[in-house]
């Protein structure tokens, strides 16, 4: 699961069939291969419980099942000021032993992380913790958008949007790069933190992810907000008269 989760964030458009591939090819020091020979089956039973799909349009997209589920209301959007758009996600965090799941609340024109929550399970509450852990702070977004998972769809999860008027926007199904810039923080925390730290417990991974965001929202530079930092753009504590080249 570890060697999947890494390579899935280098390659998130590869299938089971070529991370099975990627798997059994790899080498030790003299030529042997290092691992013994893992089948398809259980590449797809691992990202399953992951909770990652290769990233490419699928077939039967349109089939229903019995979730509402909302049109995709950012294309050719213009997203010019905090508070427009709202994005979540949920992505898999390794552990020595065994794995968690992260969820973050990100404002789409700031990439600020307003609240982010970590859970052993993949149901609904932690991300509707994290969204109304969001809402606390006083602020709210005219749109949200996510993927169209089962956490978001659920009634418990856009009954609070309902509630407080904010339009309803998910992705098409296989099409996670509609919302890429939760995409992009991803391999951000993957690569700047999670794969630098073998987390022993889900204590530690909460430390490790805190101390993370905290740098990542005050500290951490983005090139396309004009080489601020997430949090000047949010709280609008510097002109944004130079920040449109991204």
């Amino acid at each position: 699961m570890r060697l999947i989760d890494e390579e899935y964030s280098r390659h998130p458009f590869l299938g089971s069939r070529k991370i099975r591939n990627y798997l059994n090819g790899l080498k030790d020091k003299t030529g042997k291969p290092r691992y013994q020979r893992i089948n398809r089956k259980k590449v797809q039973r691992l990202m399953r419980l992951m909770g990652i799909e290769a990233i490419y349009p699928k077939p039967n997209l349109s089939r229903p099942d019995n979730a509402r589920k909302y049109p995709y209301l950012l294309r050719n959007l213009e997203i010019n000021r905090p508070d427009m758009v709202w994005a979540s996600d949920i992505t898999y965090i390794r552990l020595v032993k065994g794995f968690a799941y992260l969820t973050v609340i990100m404002d789409w024109r700031s990439r600020y992380v307003i609240s982010w929550e970590l859970s052993n399970t993949l149901d609904c509450n932690f991300c509707v913790t994290a969204l109304e852990r969001a809402l606390m702070k006083g602020r709210a977004p005219g749109i949200f958008n996510s993927d169209q998972g089962v956490q978001y769809t659920s009634e418990d999860f856009t009954n609070v949007l309902i509630g407080r008027g904010i339009q309803i926007s998910m992705d098409g199904r296989g099409r996670a790069m509609d919302n890429i810039f939760v995409e992009r923080l991803w391999r951000s925390v993957k690569y700047e933190e999670v794969y630098l730290h073998d987390y022993q417990t889900m204590q530690e991974a909460y430390e490790g992810l805190k101390r993370y965001f905290e740098y990542y929202n005050n500290e951490r530079q983005h090139q396309s907000l004009g080489y601020k930092t997430p949090r000047e753009v949010y709280l609008n504590l510097t002109s944004e008269s130079n920040i449109l080249a991204a």
